[in-house]
């Protein structure tokens, strides 16, 4: 089982009837039916949904990004679509753009995949920066302009990317722009021993992730379900003492001497945002220390840039992150 982000208790303990938890762990029993493992990875993206964030999901080719992300939105019955990042990718290829119509001497705007309600960006980076940054308004405003007119997104509209790691070929470095508005970004490992042979054995019996129909997955929760959920997360308690904590360690990553980075206030409140969702899924109505400190290093892990010396001498982003946090003070 992948230790990104730690199953919520409530979820593993199949929440009462009636209680928009039961839809959610349907919605996380139903991935399963597709996708062995990345218990992790589910969490972070039901977090996401919570939350209205996007996230953006890190590992080598084959760990079942792409079927993930799937396989959520055909338990949400969500409008999904799907863009290969390429090198040769054009904004307007994403966007959207303005097409001349010879019938009527009018330019008419033909919409792109972004108008979704969860759009896959599969390899977002294997596309040069211009093409990514297509995406930065309609990840913060989620709206897209074009010609000065804005266009809105549907509701839910949420951005699931997948990227190899950097150090792969033919792959290019989002713009820490891009980066800071994701609310989280998780690393997919690859499967345990066990966790394998599970996924063999499903595909030795005739399982096909190209047809999760016939895999048996299917709508188990709706946008209704999702928006009760989102209703109840917003009336989760976080104390005077908690914010402070928050405050505490993204102080503390600006001022470590491995980083010539640290989180700014937009990754505050995202640490936040996650730590309420977490908190609600867990079964609780108020963050514990323990809730930031799950969501610490998903939600800051790719806002913070280490010192090229640093990167030489072998540390990583986690490793700093998880120095800061056993270094700042726990909150009684």
């Amino acid at each position: 089982m992948s230790s990104e982000v730690p199953p919520a208790t409530a979820l593993v303990t199949a929440p009462a009837p009636g209680d928009p938890r039961s839809a959610l762990a349907a919605v996380r029993a139903e991935v399963g039916k597709a996708v062995v493992g990345q218990d992790g990875a589910v969490t972070g993206l039901l977090i996401a949904l919570l939350c209205q964030g996007h996230v953006l999901l890190e590992g080598v080719p084959g760990v079942a990004k792409t079927l993930l992300v799937r396989s959520l939105a055909a338990s949400l019955a969500l409008d999904s679509k799907r863009v290969q990042f390429t090198p040769d990718l054009m904004p307007g290829d994403v966007t959207g753009s303005l097409i001349y119509d010879a019938r009527t001497s009018q330019f008419e705007f033909r919409q792109g995949p972004v108008f979704t309600n969860l759009m896959l960006a599969d390899e977002i980076n294997r596309t040069p920066p211009k093409t990514q940054a297509a995406l930065l308004e309609a990840m913060e405003e989620r709206q897209v302009s074009v010609e000065g007119v804005p266009r809105p997104l549907p509701v839910p509209f949420l951005v699931a990317a997948t990227q190899n790691p950097v150090e792969y070929e033919g792959t290019y470095p989002l713009p820490e722009a891009q980066l800071d508005r994701f609310l989280m970004k998780l690393t997919v490992a690859l499967p345990e021993r066990d966790e394998e042979i599970g996924i063999l054995d499903r595909h030795a019996a005739g399982f096909d992730p190209r047809d999760l129909a016939a895999a048996g997955v299917s709508q188990v929760a709706s946008v209704a379900d999702l928006d009760a959920a989102r209703a109840a997360v917003k009336s989760v308690r976080t104390s005077t003492e908690i914010v402070g904590y928050i405050v505490d360690i993204c102080r503390a990553t600006r001022t470590t001497a491995s980083l010539q980075l640290g989180v700014s206030p937009r990754g505050a409140t995202a640490l936040l945002a996650s730590s309420r969702a977490w908190a609600w899924l867990s079964g609780r109505d108020y963050v514990t220390p323990d809730d930031v400190k799950a969501l610490g290093r998903p939600a800051f892990r790719h806002r913070i840039q280490l010192r090229p010396e640093a990167e030489l001498e072998g540390v990583t982003a986690d490793g700093v992150l998880e120095g800061v946090l056993a270094s700042v003070v726990v909150p009684r």
